[in-house]
């Protein structure tokens, strides 16, 4: 082919590429949003609010980190009665609002036992018959992503592989956290922290301290 008749042959090729590298690009990015949306599945906790790491894990059931009194128009939008907080400190400092009751609740990952995890199940299903509930540490992470793993397994029946991949893939923080907590879920009775909680026990074990307290408490009371 001469020069005369390649050339013009090029520039059609170089005008239909330039066409064709946006539609391309919006054909991909498009792609890529619908994978991101999709890639979570339906039943995890779905983002709310990214400035305080809340999440939806249920109608009734919230997650998040620390909220501040920011927050407090997105509770009462979102219609939340109760405030489950496991830190040291309470959630006074931020939430004075009447009509949304507070439950202080602290406990350390690191030692915690199945006494605080039937105290805080109890505590969640107690507040669900009144409203919307949210629970919270200081980042949503590791003491807030326990007891939401414990939720799905106890009382909604999840396995524990699902619930640990919510867990440490749901997006709520380092996974590094993590390490306490999975420990006390893979060795958790399940079966035995489902009877304790509909029994009304205070733990899985009649040796726990709070066992043993109610124990002497009745023994004394006859």
């Amino acid at each position: 082919m001469s020069r005369v008749r390649l050339f013009p042959a090029l520039c059609l090729s170089l005008v239909a590429l330039l066409h064709w590298l946006p539609a391309q690009a919006a054909a991909t990015a498009t792609a890529t949003a619908t994978a991101t949306a999709t890639a979570r599945p339906t039943d995890w906790a779905q983002p709310v609010e990214v400035q305080y790491n809340l999440f939806q894990m249920s109608p009734t059931l919230y997650r998040s980190a620390l909220p501040d009194g920011g927050a407090v128009p997105l509770l009462k939008n979102l219609k939340v009665a109760t405030v489950i907080n496991f830190l040291p400190e309470a959630d006074s400092n931020w939430l004075s609002e009447p009509d949304i009751n507070q439950v202080q609740l602290p406990y350390r990952t690191n030692h915690v036992d199945d006494a605080d995890v039937l105290k805080t199940l109890r505590a969640i299903q107690s507040a669900e018959a009144k409203g919307p509930v949210l629970m919270h540490c200081k980042h949503g992470s590791d003491r807030t992503g326990l007891m939401a793993a414990m939720y799905r397994v106890v009382v909604q029946g999840w396995s524990k592989e699902d619930a640990l991949s919510e867990m440490t893939q749901g997006g709520f923080g380092e996974s590094g956290h993590f390490r306490d907590s999975v420990r006390y879920v893979m060795q958790a009775d399940v079966d035995k922290l489902r009877t304790a909680l509909a029994n009304g026990d205070c733990s899985t074990s009649a040796f726990a301290t709070c066992s043993m307290k109610s124990w002497f408490q009745s023994v004394n009371l006859k």
